[in-house]
């Protein structure tokens, strides 16, 4: 049992893994700033980094995810009930992943701790406790990073695309500044403008960075801090299974759980990946890098408030409220997401009871 427990653990961090570790990238390759390859390499080291960080990071969301306050502790730590959360979210995710929706394991984990907790503890699961502490947050978090990322877009949109040269011109004298009756001058302070190459063209400058440019390298920066973020967020939810089950501590368990999230990203996450870059819709890089600081933001707060909140859900929202303020949202591809998130809950816990029950 202890065995099949750390497999169902590590298989549920695979199928993570392959859903999730490419979507801080998703606006990356979906406006061709890098190749697939380069994106998926760079998502698996970001992730990785983000799992090892959330040792010192997030550490209170293993507890939250360990199925405590939800049914009895003596349910939580019997290994069939730590058996069925872990084969119901593995099997719910990774279906989803292999059909092509970026799914929320997540959802999926509660769902299995609700049908575990309801075959197992029947009326001791504490429905309230479930309400407050996980489903607020995850129906707050898309809703609030949509509407960021339909204000973000109108403010980033007022630079003009033409003005793509950022330079430093001659130095602009300081005033004097009068201290005690006598005048002590000041440093000259640098002249920055932000215009077409045509006009820095014009002027002597002393330094000139292309904006284009400068963006393409934030943006991948952006996306990587992404990444980063789901790894300190959703690496502490994944190890509680093991924690739970008193197999490993908890250091070993979130080291194990970034492993296979790595492995299950590099070779699994392609059909996700096309989803999220390339059928909500087509972003360039001014675009892409607005949903991505929001979403980075929003993640890494949630992470060190101990929120458990969805990277899925609040990456699509910021993507979506970005697309949206841009008028270039495909509402077919967003519904069939949608409803993929509607389902995730209810067939993880219609898996989790059946096995709780059966096994």
């Amino acid at each position: 049992m202890e065995w099949l427990l750390v497999a169902s653990a590590l298989f549920v961090a695979l199928s993570n893994g392959a859903n999730d570790n490419f979507k801080g990238f998703a606006t990356v390759w979906g406006s061709d700033t890098l190749t697939y390859r380069k994106a998926l390499a760079l998502a698996a080291v970001a992730t990785v980094a983000g799992s090892l960080a959330s040792i010192a990071l997030a550490g209170s969301l293993v507890e939250q995810f360990s199925g405590k306050g939800l049914v009895p502790d003596a349910v939580a730590s019997a290994p069939l009930f730590i058996l069925a959360v872990a084969a119901a979210t593995a099997a719910t995710v990774f279906l989803a992943t292999r059909l092509g929706f970026p799914v929320s394991t997540t959802h999926a984990l509660i769902g299995g701790l609700i049908g575990a907790g309801v075959a197992q503890a029947g009326t001791q699961v504490h429905l309230a406790q479930l309400a407050d502490a996980f489903l607020l947050p995850l129906l707050v978090s898309p809703i609030l990073s949509a509407l960021l990322g339909m204000a973000a877009w109108r403010f980033m949109r007022m630079r003009r695309s033409e003005d793509d040269c950022a330079c430093i011109v001659a130095a602009v004298p300081a005033p004097a500044l009068a201290i005690g009756g006598t005048t002590a001058g000041r440093l000259p302070l640098p002249n920055i403008i932000v215009a077409s190459d045509a006009h820095c063209d014009r002027v002597p400058t002393q330094a000139r960075v292309s904006v284009s440019r400068s963006m393409d390298w934030l943006h991948v920066l952006s996306a990587m801090s992404i990444c980063f973020a789901r790894g300190v967020n959703d690496t502490p939810k994944l190890a509680a299974l093991l924690v739970a089950a008193h197999l490993l501590k908890t250091d070993m368990s979130i080291v194990l759980i970034a492993v296979a999230m790595m492995i299950g990203g590099l070779l699994f996450a392609r059909r996700v990946a096309e989803t999220m870059s390339r059928r909500v819709t087509r972003m360039d890089h001014i675009q892409g890098l607005t949903a991505n600081l929001i979403t980075a933001a929003l993640v890494l707060l949630a992470s060190k408030l101990g929120l458990p909140v969805s990277t899925t859900h609040v990456c699509v929202g910021s993507i979506g409220g970005v697309g949206a303020s841009a008028g270039r949202v495909n509402w077919q591809a967003l519904r069939g997401i949608l409803l993929s998130w509607v389902a995730t809950l209810p067939i993880a816990a219609v898996v989790a009871w059946s096995v709780a029950r059966l096994a």
